[in-house]
């Protein structure tokens, strides 16, 4: 079920924010497979520790634990368990910090609160629900799932003892898939604050009838009910992308033939709420004190209860069909080929290079297709891979030509491997430019880099989309790329990855856009020859080594002592009525800019190819216009060609080595 959800909400395009997570953060800790998971856009599903700190006795705590995970990577999703280790909250756990926190004695029950003092004082602990919200938002995961959250403790109405899962509902954007609320609380109480704290409660199912934990019965109602995967989809893709900072509960009443007898459950909370009062329990002690006594007053009922939650949550059939339509909808279809990596070979082949192409694709007949539109490409590098799907990618065009939607299938990327692609190292190595596009797996990313180390190779980082931007990031491979063509949200998101501040909210002035770009270019330019920032309509900004009043396109031999500087080029006017797909422009543009660069040609005829490229395609069905051609984007022979006056701008007067 949460593999279907997060892969949905990844494909709708829908998160919580972007992250704020980068591999310099001092507290956080975020495991290679989920770092990994979320740079290459695959669903990840986050998942709290306090059931296995406070919730379980060892080592039923650690199977169900093991269990849990092996389901969501069965189903081909990214377990992040969330957990503090030795003052580090750490996402995603290797399979030692589990058996470590299934085994501590001293560990901490983690909420909000306890953040602050137990990353300060080294200490290690279970993550409440509302603290694994806050971790899973950080480092961009939209999908939580839980056993039962907090809430109003009984007789909290006097106390005031209300969990912090509840608040946290109310401003954290996070997708809560539960199994109610804890049977030990008040109920009606904690679903009355959900409310106060505009929290969307639905039930799945076919009635509104709000699950009680270890029941599917509490006696109590939620706002709301989605009956099958296609309006849970809605609901959840509703509240994450209105923007409203606050959560949606999505509870799933366990099945009934795993549920303990309702009655005798209730006799048991009520002689164990008795005797914590007794006792003196208080505050944060007496969850885990009751859930205790009313597993020893069950003989065990309610422990298997809870392990059927945590497994049942996992097994449901899929949830979350993010598209659904009642009708069929007119319009016109077209076939078209394209791919970021394919539309710049197929860009640099129509102008008169000759680029070897390496990827991968099924042996079906979308690949036959393929091959047969791409005869005037080398596709001597392209895999065809017996019981795979080729990448397949359906969109939907507005009538301004602007990407509606898009379904991909496109796991046949994972196979472009560094074994594969190592057998062409040869042709790497000595080639005088080599363009890597994000959708390829960071290990095959991280092994060209090593090539261009080695051999002193230019690289062409193109990123495909905001995720996928972070990939060489993740590690020190972004230091031997020398040229990246990002556009402003990309770029944003590799500083992030760096460690590096960026706004929360990007400009939308053109001075300002220019300023933010040319701040966020700089730490990069440290060790990249030049970025190529797409400002869409606004037309790029080159940042790079200074030469003859322009930034240095030309490739670079070696890394030398320069002076940085800036120039914006604007773009060129295309009507409303001449745009026909806005998907291949920017592929256009840096095929025909590389095409320029290849050939040794001056910045700003480099520039108008690729301006004079993203023009054509923008006119064109297809990513790359089949019209494309030498003569097409060549600025000489464009005579009465009004250009637009690029602006220079000094990034600073250092000099870097």
């Amino acid at each position: 079920m949460l593999k279907k959800v997060s892969t949905l909400i990844l494909r709708r395009g829908i998160k919580t924010s972007h992250s704020t997570w980068s591999n310099k953060d001092l507290f956080f800790k975020v495991h290679p497979s989920v770092s990994q998971a979320l740079a290459e856009n695959k669903p990840v599903v986050a998942l709290e520790s306090t059931i296995i700190t406070h919730g379980m006795p060892y080592p039923h705590n650690l199977s169900t634990a093991n269990e849990v995970e092996a389901i969501v990577q069965s189903e081909g999703a990214t377990p992040a368990t969330v957990g503090v280790i030795q003052g580090k909250i750490h996402v995603g756990l290797s399979p030692g910090d589990l058996e470590h926190l299934a085994q501590c004695r001293n560990a901490l029950k983690v909420s909000r609160r306890d953040l602050p003092y137990v990353i300060s004082k080294g200490l290690s602990g279970g993550t409440t629900v509302s603290a694994t919200m806050i971790a899973a938002h950080r480092v961009g995961i939209p999908v939580f799932v839980t056993g039962g959250i907090g809430g109003v403790h009984r007789d909290g109405h006097n106390s005031l003892d209300i969990s912090a899962d509840l608040t946290e509902l109310g401003r954290t954007p996070i997708a809560v898939v539960s199994a109610g609320i804890k049977s030990i609380l008040d109920i009606g109480r904690t679903l009355e604050f959900l409310e106060t704290q505009g929290v969307c409660v639905a039930t799945y199912g076919m009635t509104k009838s709000f699950p009680a934990f270890f029941s599917p019965l509490s006696g109590f109602s939620s706002a709301y009910h989605v009956c099958n995967p296609s309006e849970a989809a809605g609901l959840i893709a509703s509240s994450l992308s209105l923007g409203l900072q606050n959560g949606v509960l999505i509870a799933v009443p366990i099945p009934e033939e795993h549920a303990a007898a309702g009655q005798h459950l209730e006799e048991a909370i009520q002689a164990a709420v008795t005797e914590a009062s007794s006792k003196c329990v208080i505050g944060k002690d007496v969850t885990p004190f009751i859930l205790q006594k009313v597993n020893e007053l069950t003989q065990g009922k309610s422990l298997q209860a809870n392990l059927q939650n945590e497994i049942h949550r996992l097994t449901l059939e899929s949830v979350f069909y993010l598209i659904q339509f009642g009708q069929t909808n007119p319009g016109s279809v077209c076939q078209s080929f394209g791919g970021v990596g394919r539309n710049i070979a197929d860009s640099l082949s129509r102008l008169g290079e000759a680029p070897l192409f390496i990827s991968a694709t099924g042996c079906d007949a979308n690949s036959d297709a393929v091959f047969n539109y791409c005869k005037h490409m080398n596709t001597s590098g392209v895999a065809r891979l017996e019981g795979h799907n080729t990448a397949t990618y359906c969109v939907v065009i507005s009538e301004s030509g602007e990407l509606s939607f898009g379904l991909g299938d496109m796991d046949i990327h994972q196979h472009i491997t560094e074994n594969y692609v190592s057998q062409f190292e040869k042709q790497v190595s000595s080639a005088a430019l080599v363009c890597l596009d994000g959708n390829i797996p960071v290990s095959t990313i991280n092994y060209i880099c090593s090539l261009a180390k080695k051999h002193n190779i230019n690289v062409w980082y193109e990123p495909t989309d905001v995720e996928r931007a972070s990939k060489p990031f993740l590690t020190d491979a972004w230091k031997y790329l020398s040229y990246s063509s990002p556009n402003m949200a990309e770029l944003c998101n590799m500083n992030k990855t760096l460690g590096i501040a960026t706004p929360d909210v990007l400009p939308t002035s053109l001075s300002e856009i220019l300023h933010v770009a040319v701040s966020l270019s700089r730490p990069l330019l440290e060790h990249l020859h030049c970025l190529v920032v797409t400002l869409g309509s606004n037309g790029v900004l080159l940042c790079g080594e200074h030469s003859a009043d322009s930034v240095n396109l030309q490739l670079r031999k070696q890394k030398k002592k320069r002076q940085l500087c800036a120039v914006h080029y604007p773009a060129l006017n295309v009507s409303p009525e001449e745009t026909v797909n806005v998907s291949g422009a920017g592929d256009s543009f840096a095929g025909a800019l590389i095409a320029g660069i290849i050939q040794g040609k001056d910045t700003d005829n480099c520039v108008r190819m690729g301006l004079l490229a993203a023009k054509m395609s923008l006119a064109s069905p297809h990513p790359i216009s089949p019209m494309l051609s030498v003569d097409s984007v060549d600025p000489t022979k464009l005579k009465q060609m009004n250009w637009p006056t690029p602006s220079f701008f000094w990034i600073d007067k250092g000099v870097l080595l």
